[in-house]
């Protein structure tokens, strides 16, 4: 436990955006001490972005609202400070790269507060040397940064908040927008950064088992706009809250709550790296993995095939090399690899947003060179990973509502199928808002549910998951399984290896524009060459079952998949004891919500 100085102390905190008729935030009460390592974790819409701004100063600076209490970072109050003085103390990375850049090169980038504070240029040029180094982009000074990866754009970021020497570095959904080995590795580098210039850590993120890769000191718990937990790892894994609150807690935990396993702080949880299984536990995941369960349906006739498709942007590089497949009826198909990789560049060609140089595609038998862009739209749908590349109107019903009136449906009928969909995607109580007044995951949702209003016959969906708590996530995902029972076929580009485990048993992995993998989730990701290839993650249930002595780790990790899916089909519900809850609760916070886009 650390005993240092506070670096940032809450004592009786609210916040109420003025735009909004009841406080974000309620009676916090929180010290986070010098070189403390600290995760934030909460359902959507529960203020812990809300939190974050109150530390770095956005709140009450940029966004508007009543503040009761007190917040001191570095021993100052925050209101008595301007949000230059507090940028001084706090670095931010955000969860949109992207939308951080300001440099036309990523030296430039990097060195922006050192401009901004005269820095001269040999002084300026050895610092920004020095954090390039640190986070390992020193051989990318001169690119620009939008022609860098997902995980090269998060290095800049985190090079550009260490120039300025700050005591606490926040980082708002680090992973969201990363494959799994790049998550992995930036969680090693804010472990090491952490470590090397004793800085102290807040991170916001759904993905709480990826974070865990490396320790923490605490993770607090956010719900409704309070904080309802605060403990170590250990602790609050084995007290079973995170599900309760509709938080994903580790995949291996939850194998080990359905195998019986008696899962306490002794056995130390809250770390696969940590956790001690005694020979009873072994003994009852090994009994587990041999129960029976329900064989799953057969998919039915092929319904969209890919034979040697190529494609390229410009003559001098291949994007799509040779990629053929078949796609069932029925099924639901993860395709996965590293950012990059050619991933939604397939799903493009598919659509027919651009043409294969080589190669051709089948729907149903019929070839679709043919087919328009329109023509396509009627038997597949696509849903973009960047909402902002989709919306086209300002109001949310209007958005959701636009393909149904430009095929001439019936106001009445429109009316039944928006709203049906904007309640499944968690967006009933804003149907009457501007797109604009949401925050980034609440227009991710708004795309997803413009498409679905269509009924295709097949569905892509570019990263539907990400920046999505564990209950939207759910409903979201059992809508498209309800689809998908009704003979959806469904395709989704995900980074998400728990979304490929839990709900698709056939998973297509692309890496440098080929194939490489066609098989179930459980044979790619208990496949040490596959996930190294295509910058996956072996699965800690895979780890786990290496752990427990089972002969057969692929057979167990396929026991679990079968066990989540056998468990929706009968219930309806997914997770262990006490998942139900993740779906519930309605729409939280939703009055709270608005133009500081506090969801994500």
């Amino acid at each position: 436990m650390h005993t240092g100085d506070a670096v940032i102390e809450f004592k009786n905190f609210g916040f109420q955006y003025f735009s909004q008729a009841k406080p974000t935030l309620y009676h916090i009460d929180l010290t986070i001490r010098r070189g403390e390592k600290v995760l934030i974790v909460g359902p959507s819409g529960c203020g812990k972005s809300t939190l974050a701004n109150c530390i770095n100063g956005l709140i009450p600076f940029a966004y508007k609202g009543e503040i009761t209490g007190s917040l001191k970072v570095c021993g100052s109050e925050t209101r008595e400070k301007t949000i230059f003085d507090l940028s001084r103390h706090v670095g931010t990375v955000l969860q949109d790269s992207d939308a951080q850049f300001i440099g036309l090169s990523v030296g430039e980038d990097i060195a922006f507060a050192l401009e901004n504070d005269n820095t001269g240029q040999d002084e300026m040029k050895s610092i920004v040397q020095e954090a390039a180094s640190l986070v390992g982009i020193a051989d990318h000074l001169k690119a620009s940064p939008f022609e860098l990866s997902g995980g090269q754009k998060q290095r800049v970021s985190f090079a550009g908040v260490m120039v300025d020497e700050v005591e606490v570095l926040l980082f708002d959904e680090p992973l969201a927008n990363l494959d799994p080995a790049a998550g992995k590795t930036a969680i090693g580098l804010i472990d090491r950064i952490q470590k090397e210039k004793d800085k102290t850590v807040v991170i916001i993120e759904h993905r709480l088992e990826d974070v865990l890769y490396r320790s923490v000191d605490r993770i607090i718990v956010m719900s409704r706009g309070m904080i309802v937990a605060d403990l170590p790892p250990d602790e609050l894994i084995a007290s079973g809250q995170l599900m309760e609150l509709g938080i994903r807690e580790p995949l291996y935990v939850t194998a080990m709550r359905y195998a019986g396993v008696e899962v306490t702080p002794d056995i130390h949880p809250g770390r696969l790296d940590t956790l001690e299984l005694s020979e009873e536990a072994k003994k009852r995941l090994l009994a587990w993995s041999m129960e029976p369960v329900p064989a799953e349906e057969t998919p039915g006739e092929v319904l969209l095939a890919a034979e040697h498709l190529d494609f390229s942007y410009t003559s001098r590089k291949k994007i799509l090399k040779d990629i053929s497949f078949s796609i069932r009826e029925g099924e639901m198909v993860s395709i996965v690899g590293t950012n990059g990789a050619g991933k939604s560049t397939l799903a493009k060609v598919i659509c027919g947003f651009v043409r294969e140089d080589g190669g051709r595609l089948l729907f149903d038998g019929q070839d679709m060179k043919d087919l328009t862009i329109r023509e396509r739209s009627d038997r597949i749908g696509y849903v973009m990973q960047n909402p902002n590349q989709m919306i086209c109107k300002p109001m949310v019903y209007d958005e959701v509502a636009m393909g149904l009136r430009l095929h001439g449906v019936k106001e009445e009928e429109i009316k039944e199928k928006v709203e049906r969909a904007l309640r499944i995607c968690g967006l009933y109580p804003f149907r009457s808002w501007p797109v604009s007044a949401l925050s980034y995951g609440q227009k991710k949702r708004v795309t997803i549910a413009s498409i679905l209003v269509m009924s295709p016959k097949i569905l892509i969906l570019d990263e539907p998951t990400a920046g999505q708590d564990y209950r939207h996530y759910t409903e979201i995902m059992e809508f498209l399984r309800g689809l998908n029972r009704e003979g959806v076929t469904i395709l989704m580009i995900t980074h998400d290896m728990h979304l490929m485990l839990e709900y698709t048993s056939h998973a297509i992995v692309i890496s440098g524009g080929e194939k490489i993998g066609d098989s179930t989730a459980a044979d790619i990701l208990t496949d040490p060459e596959i996930t190294e290839a295509a910058s996956l993650k072996l699965t800690s249930l895979f780890d786990l079952a290496l752990m427990a002595g089972i002969a057969d780790p692929r057979g167990f990790v396929q026991h679990f998949i079968d066990v989540e899916r056998a468990r929706r089909a009968t219930a309806g519900k997914a997770g262990p004891a006490g998942a139900e809850a993740s779906a519930a609760g309605g729409e939280e916070g939703s009055d709270r919500k608005g133009g500081a886009g506090d969801e994500e």
